[in-house]
């Protein structure tokens, strides 16, 4: 991978060569956006360039270097693990950068850690970390990918350069998936609403293996939340719990059901909505619904995606977010 191959984000990718090409490389940076957004891929194409062997703004993939890097080998190149979910703790911290960063680099220019997650540290963690970005080595970068930079301590963040991934264009998202996937056009088109500008989330479900059925689940749900018992909560919980999909992608597949809804009522075009063979159901249920009930509805899904970032137990969400649905 390289920066010539990035879907969108071109204006990222410029200040990132720019700098490389007038050396005003800095020693920490801050890559922010939501999971899925590239984060992780711009800072491997940054740390892959910075280590090129052959110096240009962009990497030659054919180098010792870009050998190693492709292969996840790259001694200069280190990723930040941490073992416990949701939190990146101080020892991680200091034993897999700071005690190391005095280390000169093996074989490249410089020495660049990657900090996935880095809304998890802890602040004992962030604090051990602020030590060595106020006076790193000359060859010492730290790339923190974070989906909320705000997390972050404003000592962090005062001596980062930050910067945010952007929604990718519809059609760059359209045209990557018919070159890279064999889907129906269909799927691609509901992939890419879905997505709103997510280059990961339309290939998340692009891909999906179970996408019919993925889809189906999400429709059964909501055609049928209002007769639901709590046997009936219970069973479409451990249904949703069966994709090979994050929870959160879920949730918004739930989220687009209220959204066609607010469309349907707003332009009264059916063309206008993802879930379109539902188009009856939807009309009937939107009689019934004010904007401000679908805005209602809507927030407690993102109520709910927050109480699972907060590592709240999925089963106990769920079940109070189509409960909360239900009632209202």
């Amino acid at each position: 991978m390289n920066f010539r191959q990035i879907v969108g984000h071109e204006e990222l990718i410029s200040h990132f060569k720019s700098m490389i090409e007038t050396d005003h490389v800095a020693h920490a940076y801050i890559i922010g956006g939501e999971a899925g957004s590239g984060r992780s891929t711009l800072a491997y194409c940054f740390a892959k360039t910075l280590q090129c062997e052959v110096g240009g703004t962009d990497s030659c993939d054919a180098c010792k270097s870009c050998h190693q890097a492709d292969s996840g080998n790259h001694p200069d190149i280190i990723y930040v693990n941490h073992a416990k979910a949701g939190v990146i703790s101080v020892e991680e911290i200091r034993d897999q950068l700071v005690n190391t960063m005095e280390i000169r680099p093996y074989s490249g220019k410089y020495k660049i850690y990657i900090i996935k997650d880095g809304e998890q540290m802890t602040v004992e963690a962030e604090n051990a970390l602020l030590k060595t970005i106020e006076e790193p080595p000359e060859y010492g970068i730290v790339i923190i990918i974070s989906t909320n930079p705000e997390k972050l301590l404003p000592t962090i963040r005062s001596r980062c350069m930050t910067f945010n991934t952007k929604p990718i264009r519809e059609k760059d998202i359209r045209d990557y998936l018919k070159s890279h996937y064999d889907a129906s056009d269909a799927k691609i088109d509901f992939a890419v609403e879905y997505a709103e500008g997510n280059l990961g989330k339309a290939v998340l479900l692009a891909t999906n293996e179970d996408y019919d059925r993925l889809i189906q689940s999400v429709i059964s749900l909501e055609t049928k939340i209002y007769d639901m018992d709590l046997d009936d909560i219970a069973a479409a919980i451990e249904n949703c719990k069966s994709y090979k999909m994050d929870i959160n992608d879920y949730l918004d597949l739930m989220m687009l059901w209220y959204r066609d809804m607010v469309v349907l009522k707003v332009t009264g075009k059916p063309d206008r909505i993802l879930f379109k063979s539902e188009l009856m159901t939807m009309k009937d249920q939107a009689k019934y619904l004010s904007f401000n009930e679908l805005e209602d509805k809507m927030k407690a899904i993102e109520n709910a995606k927050k109480r699972i970032t907060a590592n709240a137990k999925l089963e106990d969400v769920m079940k109070l977010l189509i409960l909360t649905l239900k009632e209202m």
